[in-house]
């Protein structure tokens, strides 16, 4: 599917996002089917779980602005007490997603998080 320089590859953008920003605790890289691509995950977080998990979320996302008439999902935002999570379509192919701090500007993580994923779109193709 991917060779081993295009997910090393990602795994770098993945690890220049988290560095753009102290708010921005991890980063993960998912195949529209709940495939981990790449992940800055600690290691005691379960990998395979966060991976199907996402790409479900995002697809009953789409699912859901599509049916009320909202257009193309953008981004799903989840607040926590400890924190958030953001996630965005990169290229209909992956799920971008980012693992914050609560008190991160949004607005900020969302423009790094493009420019990531605008990134990433060379790799996917």
């Amino acid at each position: 599917m991917f060779s081993a320089s295009q997910l090393l590859e990602m795994q770098e953008e993945l690890h220049r996002l988290q560095a753009s920003s102290p708010d921005i605790e991890a980063t993960v890289l998912i195949t529209m089917d709940g495939l981990m691509l790449a992940s800055t995950l600690p290691d005691t977080r379960d990998e395979d779980r966060v991976s199907a998990m996402s790409a479900t979320l995002l697809a009953l996302s789409e699912r859901i602005t599509l049916d009320l008439g909202r257009g193309m999902l953008e981004q799903v935002f989840l607040r926590g007490a400890e924190g958030d999570v953001l996630l965005m379509a990169v290229a209909d192919k992956a799920v971008l997603g980012i693992l914050s701090r609560r008190e991160a500007k949004l607005g900020m993580l969302i423009y790094y998080m493009r420019r990531a994923a605008k990134e990433l779109t060379h790799f996917l193709d």
